[in-house]
C-alpha cells in the first residue's frame, strides 16, 4: 500500500491518513482547503442526489405498501426501512469529503423525491435536511478525514435518531416515550446497515466503475489495485 502524508495537503492530490484506529485507516482526502469546492464536486453531488431522490420516491411507494403491515403491533419497527432513505447523505459524504457534501446531497435528494408528490409533501424536505444535518455532524466530528466502513455506518446510524427527533414532534406525536426512544433505535440500527455499509459498497463500486476518478475514493480503488 502507498504511504501519503496528511498535512499539508497537496496541491492537487488527494491525501490520506495513514493510521489513528479503525474509523482513519486508509482515508484518502479531499485536496485542500476543504471549503475549496470544484466545479465537479456541485455537480456531481447534484446528481447523486438527483438519482437517488428518484430511487428515494420509488422506495416512498413501495414502503407504503407491503412492507408497512410488517410494523402491525409495533410500529417502531418501522424504522427498519427507513434506511435508505439516509443514504444520500453518506453517499455524498464518502464521495466529495468536504464540508457539507453529506447534507447537500440527502437536501438534493428529498427535494428530487419531493416533487413527484409524496403523502409527506413539503415535510420530505424537512426531513432531508434534519437526517443530512445528522449524517454530516458525524463527518464534522471526524474531522473529515475518516471515510471508511465503520465512519460511514456512523454517519448513517446518526442519521436516525435526528429523524426520529423531528417525527416525534411531527408524525409521531401520539407515541410513548419508550416507542419514540425504541424508534429512534431502529432508525439507527437501518441507517448503519443500510445507509452505512450500503453507501459505503456503492460508493466502491461506482469507485471500481470508473465514475469517481476525479474524487479520493477513485484514487482509492486505484491504489488497492496497484498493491
Amino acid at each position: 500500500m502507498a504511504t501519503h502524508t496528511t498535512e499539508p495537503a497537496p496541491a492537487d492530490a488527494s491525501n490520506t491518513t495513514s493510521g489513528g484506529g479503525f474509523l482513519r485507516a486508509r482515508s484518502i482526502l479531499a485536496t485542500r482547503p476543504l471549503m475549496g469546492w470544484r466545479t465537479v464536486d456541485i455537480l456531481t453531488i447534484t446528481f447523486l442526489g438527483a438519482a437517488l431522490g428518484i430511487a428515494f420516491w420509488g422506495w416512498g411507494v413501495f414502503y407504503n405498501g407491503p412492507l408497512s403491515a410488517i410494523t402491525f403491533g409495533f410500529a417502531p419497527l418501522g424504522g427498519l426501512f427507513a434506511g435508505p432513505w439516509f443514504l444520500a447523505g453518506v453517499v455524498g459524504g464518502l464521495v466529495v469529503r468536504r464540508p457539507g457534501a453529506a447534507l447537500l446531497c440527502e437536501v438534493v435528494a428529498a427535494l428530487v423525491s419531493m416533487i413527484p408528490g409524496t403523502e409527506w409533501g413539503a415535510t420530505t424536505l424537512v426531513s432531508g435536511i434534519v437526517q443530512g444535518l445528522g449524517t454530516e455532524l458525524v463527518f464534522a466530528l471526524l474531522g473529515y478525514r475518516a471515510f471508511g466502513i465503520a465512519a460511514a455506518m456512523l454517519a448513517g446510524a446518526m442519521a436516525g435518531p435526528f429523524a426520529a427527533f423531528y417525527e416525534s414532534f411531527t408524525w409521531i406525536q401520539d407515541w410513548s416515550f419508550t416507542w419514540k426512544v425504541s424508534y429512534a433505535a431502529v432508525l439507527a440500527l437501518s441507517g448503519a446497515v443500510i445507509a452505512g455499509a450500503g453507501g459505503w459498497l456503492l460508493t466502491r463500486a461506482l469507485a471500481a466503475a470508473g465514475a469517481l476518478n476525479a474524487f479520493p475514493p477513485g484514487q482509492e480503488h486505484r491504489e488497492n489495485r496497484a498493491v
